[in-house]
């Protein structure tokens, strides 16, 4: 069930054809990065973004010189950040593990925003980290020496999932067929392999053969157990009010037709959130609510009312309890998950503990496929009609809403992959009708991720029927807005929709909150969040980088042709950044948040 996902009609991978480097004499030397730059081919890994530091310099010159930068092909990253974010958005869109290479402890720092992004979305990223010789003998003066870390992968132990330090070249190629093994394993998730400077520049005495990679690839999920299946069968069957919470799924698209078979054939009620994507067709007329980063009124509703709960590896079940104000007495609970396999006591990304009556220890997919058939089928019933999103306001502002009409009008719904969305979007604004329709938030809850991750999406649906659209805040673009440099340099086509409020503003409302219960002036809410004086001019930023830069707009009779202009420019295969000067303020229906402000930085 973990299988990768090709979206439709893809191209295979091939070079991008940027930096096609002069070819090199032929030669029978080989040096330790040789080995470990054939080892990265043999895996099978496409690309790897990174941003050049003399701590894997031997690396860097057997990716160029040796595989003539080409399977895996280099992506030139100004940042770390936004090159982990780069393969995070990769893996996101397609179900597929590539590369990212730190320069030692200092990139490695940089980076680890990023890193926790993806472990908390158990996305799969292969890290390979250098750092100074560890023999202390051969470091350079200064430079060596404070680029040279005791046990670096601890920076991001608590947050990856396997991380090593071989002590040779044959120990090097163990330690990343075993972390592309373990990344890949569901849960998935980042690892980080650490290469000695003076371990990549060793000259081989004799020649070391690719390893077969394909003997060390990452096993299938098991199902579950039959007693399992059989008694979640025997509760979802008999219930009157089933409920199906659909959290972390695959993005393929019969996995996508059980799920809805599912819910059908128990006349289950579905909730969905923005946290995870895409993973049930939110028209349905068993589609509870708008999803959102919380619940809305109507899936706690729903939630309460349910006699039997089927969680599909949701995001913080207990928490979606608690936000519900409880379930019933003797609702029962089905939970399909391994998340339980990835939770450890640094980081409380695990969400509340909830109950569970039956734990089916699998795949969330699996789950369905293997209850799909066991299950008994209700005649279908009849479902109350959802509420109707209030009409657009009648007036020149421009908003996020009005962004996602102009979106609406000039992209068919099958043509686009929204990968990012902000904060104040309403879900009733774009229905999800297929797995690729939207992709999920950053995972961490960070800022600075959109950028990245549009890029690394754009690059693995290059070739395919879907262009990548992303709509982000002002803070997210401007924490990351290099990305822009790098899909721009390799010519991928994508559409970036900067919503900018010249604000933090959801810290605004937390701040306006305080204020209110302290009875202080809530008019100084803004302080130490508003980006003016001067304000950023995030077209001319965008335009020199090598996008197609539109803005600012500042009216909303003007955002429809930008919309159009910006579409027109990724279908061509340009970066497009719309600088949209949105009006400060959140849709009241805004994600289903259960407070005025997010409890999100």
């Amino acid at each position: 069930m973990n299988a990768p996902f090709t979206p439709p009609h893809r191209a295979p991978d091939s070079s991008i054809g940027r930096d096609t480097p002069d070819p090199a004499t032929p030669s029978e030397e080989r040096w330790g990065s040789d080995v470990i730059a054939d080892t990265l081919r043999a895996m099978n890994i496409p690309y790897l973004a990174l941003n050049p530091g003399a701590s894997f310099r031997g690396l860097h010159d057997s990716l160029v010189n040796h595989l003539g930068n080409s399977a895996p092909e280099m992506l030139l990253c100004l940042h770390e950040e936004v090159a982990v974010a780069i393969a995070h958005g990769y893996a996101k869109a397609s179900g597929k593990m590539m590369g990212v290479v730190l320069h030692s402890n200092v990139g490695l720092m940089h980076a680890t925003m990023a890193v926790f992004n993806a472990w908390c979305d158990r996305a799969p990223v292969l890290m390979l980290g250098a750092t100074g010789p560890w023999d202390a003998a051969r470091r350079r003066p200064w430079i060596d020496w404070i680029h040279t870390t005791a046990d670096q992968g601890a920076l991001v132990r608590d947050y990856t999932k396997w991380d090593n330090q071989p002590g040779s070249v044959p120990a090097a190629v163990e330690a990343m067929l075993r972390a592309g093994q373990i990344a890949q394993t569901a849960p998935c998730g980042p690892v980080y392999v650490n290469l000695d400077a003076a371990l990549q520049e060793q000259k081989m005495a004799a020649p070391l053969p690719a390893p077969d990679a394909a003997r060390f690839a990452a096993p299938l999920a098991p199902p579950p157990r039959a007693a399992d299946v059989a008694r979640a069968a025997e509760l979802l069957s008999q219930a009157r009010h089933p409920l199906i919470l659909c959290g972390r799924m695959s993005r393929d698209q019969a996995d996508w037709n059980r799920r809805v078979a599912l819910a059908e054939k128990l006349q289950a009620q579905v909730i969905t959130d923005l946290k995870t994507g895409a993973t049930f067709p939110t028209a349905h007329a068993q589609h509870v609510g708008p999803p959102g980063n919380f619940m809305s009124q109507a899936a706690c509703a729903a939630l309460r009312l349910a006699d039997v709960v089927l969680l599909l590896d949701w995001v913080d079940p207990g928490g979606a309890f608690k936000q519900a104000g409880g379930i019933a007495p003797g609702t029962q609970v089905i939970n399909a998950s391994l998340d339980s396999h990835n939770h450890r006591g640094w980081s409380m990304d695990m969400g509340s503990l909830a109950p569970a009556d039956v734990f089916m220890l699998c795949e969330p997919d699996a789950a369905v496929a293997a209850l799909l058939p066991a299950v008994l089928a209700r005649p279908p019933g009849a479902w109350p009609a959802r509420a109707a999103l209030a009409p657009a306001p009648d007036d020149d502002v421009v908003s996020i809403r009005a962004v996602a009409d102009a979106l609406a009008e000039h992209a068919p719904a099958e043509e686009v992959c929204l990968v990012r969305l902000p904060l104040g979007w309403n879900g009733a604004y774009r229905d999800f009708h297929h797995p690729l329709d939207y992709l999920g938030g950053d995972g961490g809850g960070g800022v600075g991720a959109g950028p990245g991750n549009v890029v690394g999406a754009a690059l693995a649906l290059r070739g395919s029927a879907r262009m990548a659209v992303g709509i982000i805040g002002d803070g997210d673009f401007l924490m990351a807005n290099t990305a822009v440099w790098t899909a721009a340099h390799y010519g991928l086509g994508l559409l970036l929709v900067v919503c900018n409020n010249h604000s933090f503003f959801n810290d605004e409302l937390h701040q306006e909150r305080v204020a209110k219960e302290r009875s202080r002036p809530v008019e100084n809410k803004w302080i130490g969040q508003r980006m003016s004086e001067p304000v950023i001019d995030i077209a001319q930023m965008a335009g020199s980088m090598g996008a197609e830069a539109i803005g600012p707009v500042t009216r909303a009779q003007d955002l429809r042709p930008a919309v159009a202009r910006g579409l027109a420019a990724a279908r061509a295969g340009k970066v497009c950044v719309i600088d949209a000067r949105v009006a400060p303020g959140y849709d009241a229906n805004m994600s289903g948040a259960p407070a005025p402000a997010l409890h999100q930085r």
